[in-house]
């Protein structure tokens, strides 16, 4: 039996990892079984129809990104029959969002087929034990997190409406929405669950659950076709690399764009040589963020060529360029450490949700294609099959005896929350939980005019920036979850004070 530790976004899905690891499971089998129970427990933040990026790093072998994002849909379609079908929303969540949902705004979905690849890959348990926990949980019924029913709160009508049996799920008989805490059923969802756990994946891309999502989404005019489904495949990549002090950190590569983002950005601090963040060291990670998100919007968000793009803002941030060259909600995470040294790190996302459920099947479906600050192309976003923008950025670093598996949801704050917290722990050397929850920052390049956002009990320098303090630590600013192994001090671990997360550690 493999001795663990685990980060994540409930105590329900820790538990879930802990009983894998009973029956044998490793870090990697671990890390699914905690991600695919929180996927399907989060309703609002996160589901099955949707995309998920995971980082490996297994003690004896290189490391490696399993890529399962969301693709364009529309493969046998003429041009003309795609870009239809969505609707535009604004939720009043945030200060507004808007926001296209409906049929038209799924894209292919991968977050099953890189599960199981990676499963195939470097799991050790049986697939099926990885999926109990989940199946059972969602037979039983789980209770509704206080995040899912804030975002439910704004969503549960407008986009979560749209199905019969999504509606059933989130509402009670007289209409109300479910409160935190009260138990959810998601009508259908524990068989299909099933089905996938005896049959595999393939079930869900090829067999009746596929024809199921395909015909619900062209009966709406989505563009998501049962050959785009048959065709999609996960793809191992070679992560970016960034030696940050005496770690080796391995992140999401291109064409996603958050692991070019973040390797930027902790680039561009690498010189940083402080105790404590000063005005002086903050007005450069400030600056660091500003200029890497103003390229993102510039050059990566609309490139043709993601990969090259990417590679010129991390060589201009490698040669010390970056700061003067460039100037002008909804995710889930798990971490995963093992005590052989491996480190696996899984985040997930479905975009705000399309409220699309297809009947009977209980999963709702992504609204990717939709998410307008993200898929600045629009519903007709490329050729079918590529692969739309990401700000995801799993990561697991590794030092001589030591890895640490790190991620965070957040939207574009991802990057930024992920760079505060590497430098806080890697660099600087805080505790891990002191690393996670101190104050942090945020430039904000989302509307018209970049602003800059922070939690209160920083030295902040003097910019050129409107600067808004929040009163406290909140959920705005990511929900960083870590999990370390040492070969001499066993495991650490700890999540994001400002979102609800679980924790196993087998040496508390």
């Amino acid at each position: 039996m493999s001795r663990i530790a685990v980060a994540t976004t409930s105590q329900l899905a820790a538990e879930a990892a802990r009983e894998v690891a009973a029956a044998g499971g490793n870090a990697v089998d671990c890390a699914l079984a905690a991600a695919l129970l929180t996927i399907n427990t989060e309703p609002g933040v996160c589901a099955l129809g949707g995309s998920a990026f995971i980082t490996i790093w297994s003690a004896d072998e290189d490391p490696i990104t399993v890529d399962g994002n969301v693709a364009v849909p529309g493969k046998g379609l003429e041009e003309a029959q795609r870009g239809r079908g969505a609707v535009e929303i604004k939720i009043d969540d945030g200060g507004g969002i808007t926001t296209l949902v409906g049929p038209g705004s799924v894209a292919v979905p991968g977050t099953l087929a890189a599960m199981e690849d990676a499963w195939q890959h470097y799991g050790r348990a049986a697939w099926r034990d990885i999926f109990e926990p989940t199946i059972r949980a969602c037979r039983d019924g789980f209770p509704l997190s206080a995040a899912c029913r804030y975002y439910l709160g704004y969503s549960g009508d407008i986009v979560f409406g749209r199905s019969d049996d999504g509606y059933r799920a989130l509402h009670r008989e007289d209409g109300t929405l479910l409160d935190s805490g009260d138990i959810v059923v998601v009508p259908h969802l524990a068989d299909t669950l099933g089905a996938i756990a005896d049959e595999g994946a393939r079930i869900f891309y090829e067999g009746e659950i596929a024809r199921a999502i395909s015909d619900h989404c062209r009966d709406g005019e989505g563009s998501l076709t049962r050959e785009d489904l048959a065709s999609y495949r996960a793809i191992e990549r070679e992560p970016l690399l960034t030696r940050i002090g005496d770690w080796q950190l391995a992140t999401n590569p291109p064409p996603a764009v958050g692991g070019a983002v973040l390797t930027a950005m902790l680039l561009a601090c690498a010189d940083l040589d402080i105790e404590r963040w000063d005005s002086t060291a903050l007005l450069q990670l400030i600056q660091s963020q500003r200029v890497c998100l103003d390229f993102r919007q510039r050059h990566l968000d609309l490139a043709d060529d993601v990969g090259s793009e990417a590679a010129r803002l991390v060589e201009s941030a490698r040669d010390g360029s970056l700061l003067t060259r460039w100037t002008s909600a909804s995710t889930v995470h798990t971490s995963v450490v093992d005590d052989s040294g491996n480190g696996c790190a899984i985040t997930a996302s479905s975009g705000y949700g399309s409220g699309e459920m297809p009947q009977g099947t209980g999963l709702w479906l992504n609204n990717c294609l939709g998410e307008i600050e993200l898929n600045r192309r629009g519903l007709d976003a490329g050729p079918p099959g590529a692969r739309l923008p990401s700000n995801m950025a799993p990561s697991v670093a590794r030092r001589k005896g030591g890895v640490l598996a790190v991620g965070s949801p957040g939207a574009d704050r991802i990057t930024t929350a992920m760079q505060q917290f590497l430098i806080n722990y890697l660099q600087l050397g805080m505790p891990l939980g002191d690393a996670i929850a101190h104050p942090r920052v945020h430039v904000d390049t989302s509307g018209e005019v970049i602003n800059l956002k922070a939690e209160p009990g920083l030295d902040l320098p003097e910019i050129d920036l409107p600067v808004s303090v929040f009163p406290g630590l909140v959920m705005y600013f990511g929900g960083v979850g870590a999990a370390v192994f040492d070969s001499d001090g066993g495991f650490d671990v700890a999540a994001d004070p400002r979102r609800e997360g679980g924790v196993f550690n087998p040496d508390a």
